[in-house]
């Protein structure tokens, strides 16, 4: 049987004047899932997370979290929130970690014990210290620390790990991915294709505010219809590949050629009727930023 939704969100829009940024979104996230929120510049992402959060009020449509309204769930403390407009100048510099996180669980009627935000946090060994000394990524956890204090049924996180290197990504979602072991709904916006495909274990992308596609990374792909056809041949005619049937993009790297395809039989087809000389032909899947690409490119006017 399917765990029960946490979230749930129907036929939500919002207008901006004569700008329909969120044009009918339906998501469900249940208990213990994580799933990443992908779309270019404008798809409506924040929006999207904002009217979940109660910051934003929908023009059409509804939001339940755990049965309740936004506003009911965020006062309860079943929501948990890290914004793109959290930034370290809203922390306290002088105060030590453990005092900040000990302050901010105290605002909640049932709040997780200290050592525990602590340690699901990763600050244990950084309680002492005070907040205007640590790096980036530990400001980063300190904030993660805030967002879990209340024991939230939905943590809601958008865009994370702007500006992190890679092993602290890395380390930041292994954090994530323990505090989520534990029965918590994760939904998040990234613009890291690779941190969403090795982090959630559902995508769903949008698109001048609709949802485009919902389902596991390799459903994704699929739904794409996206190959890539490789191949040698230093002697190709970039725009004779380009003719070829169901090409969407061509590559051209030191002889090396790259075709993304939409029907990878019918380009190689293509490719032997042109008459072009080619070797070590290879068809592959499409990556999911492939599948991105391809399901959020503008259709020319």
């Amino acid at each position: 049987m399917p765990a029960a939704a946490i979230l749930d969100v129907q036929g939500l829009r919002r207008r901006f004047g004569a700008t329909e940024a969120v044009a009918g979104v339906d998501l469900r996230v249940a208990a213990g899932e994580t799933v990443a929120l992908l779309g270019p510049n404008g798809a409506g992402k924040s929006t999207t997370l904002a009217m979940i959060l109660g910051l934003l009020s929908p023009t059409a449509g509804q939001v339940a979290i755990d049965g309740r309204a936004p506003h009911q769930a965020v006062a309860r403390g079943l929501v948990g929130a890290m914004l793109q407009s959290d930034t370290g100048s809203g922390l306290p510099w002088g105060t030590r970690v453990g005092e900040l996180v000990r302050f901010v669980s105290s605002l909640y009627r049932a709040p997780l014990p200290l050592p525990a935000v602590l340690e699901h946090a990763g600050l244990t060994s950084l309680a002492g210290r005070k907040v205007g000394g640590l790096s980036g990524g530990e400001l980063q956890r300190v904030r993660f620390a805030l967002a879990i204090c209340a024991a939230p049924r939905l943590l809601i996180l958008d865009e994370p790990t702007v500006g992190f290197d890679v092993p602290s990504r890395r380390s930041f979602w292994e954090t994530v991915r323990a505090f989520a072991a534990g029965g918590c709904a994760v939904l998040f916006a990234t613009h890291y294709l690779t941190e969403a495909a090795e982090t959630a274990g559902r995508v769903v992308v949008l698109h001048k505010g609709h949802v485009v596609a919902d389902g596991t990374v390799d459903e994704i792909r699929r739904t794409a219809s996206v190959r890539r056809v490789r191949f040698r041949a230093p002697d190709a005619d970039a725009g004779a590949l380009r003719a070829l049937p169901a090409v969407q993009q061509v590559q051209h790297a030191n002889g090396l050629i790259s075709l993304d395809s939409t029907d990878s039989d019918e380009t190689v087809r293509g490719l032997v009727r042109s008459g072009t000389t080619f070797a070590d032909l290879e068809v592959t899947g499409a990556g999911l930023e492939d599948a991105f690409l391809a399901l959020t490119r503008e259709e020319p006017a």
